[in-house]
């Protein structure tokens, strides 16, 4: 369990950006790639596989519910599907560690199952919201037990489910996945009509195994019934990983670096317009679609950064990437304002007042708001700030050292493997000044 010890970050202040790096695999992409190979039929080899912690449980999950997956050896997976109806009752609960988008996901797809299961996380996950996916899944004639609409989550087995028409209060690509995932094992057709774009890779890959999705305009649907074949997925470099580097170079003076092989889904796309709107200097080269997925290298040159008014609908395409971009801000000229950005507090940690604390410690003048944050660039300070046990607080508080007036100790930094294994060592090839202390 990754935050029983604790583990920090020093960092010194300066430096900048430069050279080629490859970030590690999309975390998204790992989790449903392990998922829907599980229940294809055939043999499915992934390459590019996630090795953090969040990705590794998923796939520990759908071991121990009886499938069989070699690896992951340097970053490639083959996983034996057992097909739509083949999983086995678990001997024990299914722990998924810190990761919301195994328990949200997995919700789903066992739902539908024979058997009866629990889903149990670590302390952090243990509390955050899951009535936004039990509340769908019981409409659809699911019975499950929770901790006050909290984790652990009890799914009975044998419950035969009725597609609905699902209309999400709040754009969630989980919940999304969660009903579609669902949807399969139900009667009749199961529709979700989203609010605003939400990432798509739960249809892509639908659709990349032979499963038909129709998706128009704001609303996808699946009917029942359907089944999966196998293939081979190359998972691109996760964006919101390389968005860490993307914002350091843009601060940092003197900085030239380029990210290989990453992500652009339309819908995760939110973090290149919003710098780009602020002013940064980001190129794209090498375009290319592998698995249904278009990716590209990303380069991006030091420009200085005006603070911007984010325009609304590209929040839910920057959702995770909004702790990085708090610390853009603090170092853009004039004020940034974020809206519509609810979501943010009920992430691993709230990572509105987690940034807005961090940053003020740091000299910043950050005030949050019910739904987003106020920021008025100026001169990053030195200091201690809490990461909360969340990796993207700790990762974006460690590229706030680039530009730093002394040392920022950053303390819970364990959960980082999660989504982002040789954080540091990358970091520090890339040209930060980072250290980790293990406790």
């Amino acid at each position: 369990m990754t935050s029983e010890h604790n583990s920090k970050y020093i960092v010194q202040p300066g430096g900048s950006l430069t050279g080629e790096l490859r970030v590690p695999g999309d975390k998204s992409i790992s989790h449903r790639s392990i998922m829907l190979g599980s229940l294809a039929e055939g043999v499915t080899e992934v390459t590019g596989f996630l090795e953090g912690e969040d990705a590794l449980a998923t796939l520990a999950a759908f071991r121990a519910m009886g499938v069989k997956i070699e690896g992951p050896e340097a970053g490639r997976v083959i996983i034996h599907g057992v097909g739509m109806n083949g999983l086995q009752q678990p001997e024990k609960d299914l722990y998924v560690g810190n990761s919301g988008t195994s328990i949200r996901l997995l919700s789903g797809l066992l739902a539908g199952q024979s058997f009866n299961v629990t889903l149990t996380g670590d302390k952090s996950l243990s509390g955050r919201p899951m009535k936004r996916v039990t509340d769908p899944l019981t409409v659809m004639g699911a019975t499950i037990e929770s901790n006050e609409g909290k984790p652990p989550l009890t799914i009975k087995g044998g419950k035969s489910l009725q597609g609905i028409h699902y209309e999400l209060p709040m754009a969630s690509a989980q919940v999304k996945s969660c009903v579609l995932l669902a949807g399969m094992y139900a009667e009749g057709k199961t529709s979700v009509t989203e609010p605003a774009p939400t990432r798509d890779h739960t249809e892509r890959m639908l659709t990349g195994m032979g499963y038909q999705v129709e998706v128009d305009g704001d609303t996808v649907t699946i009917e029942g019934g359907g089944k999966l074949t196998a293939t081979t997925i190359d998972v691109p470099a996760d964006i919101s990983s390389a968005t860490f580097f993307m914002v350091g170079a843009a601060i940092s003076p003197g900085s030239d670096i380029t990210l290989t092989h990453v992500g652009i889904n339309p819908t995760r796309i939110g973090v290149i317009n919003i710098l780009k709107l602020m002013g940064a200097d980001i190129s794209l080269s090498n375009e290319a679609i592998t698995g249904g997925e278009p990716v590209a290298d990303i380069r991006v040159r030091y420009a200085p950064l005006t603070g911007i008014t984010i325009p609304e609908d590209q929040v839910p395409l920057a959702i995770d990437e909004f702790p990085a971009l708090f610390v853009a801000a603090a170092c853009a000229e004039g004020t940034t304002v974020l809206t519509g950005a609810e979501e943010l507090r009920v992430k691993e940690s709230d990572r509105i007042q987690a940034m807005a604390d961090g940053l003020q410690i740091l000299g910043i003048d950050a005030r949050p708001t019910a739904d987003g944050i106020v920021i008025t660039g100026g001169t990053i300070g030195s200091g201690d700030v809490e990461s909360h046990d969340d990796h993207r607080i700790a990762m974006s508080f460690a590229i706030a050292g680039l530009q730093a007036g002394g040392t920022i100790q950053i303390n819970n930094c364990a959960n980082v493997a999660t989504s982002f294994p040789d954080f540091v060592g990358l970091a520090n090839k890339a040209g930060l000044m980072i250290e980790q202390i293990d406790e």
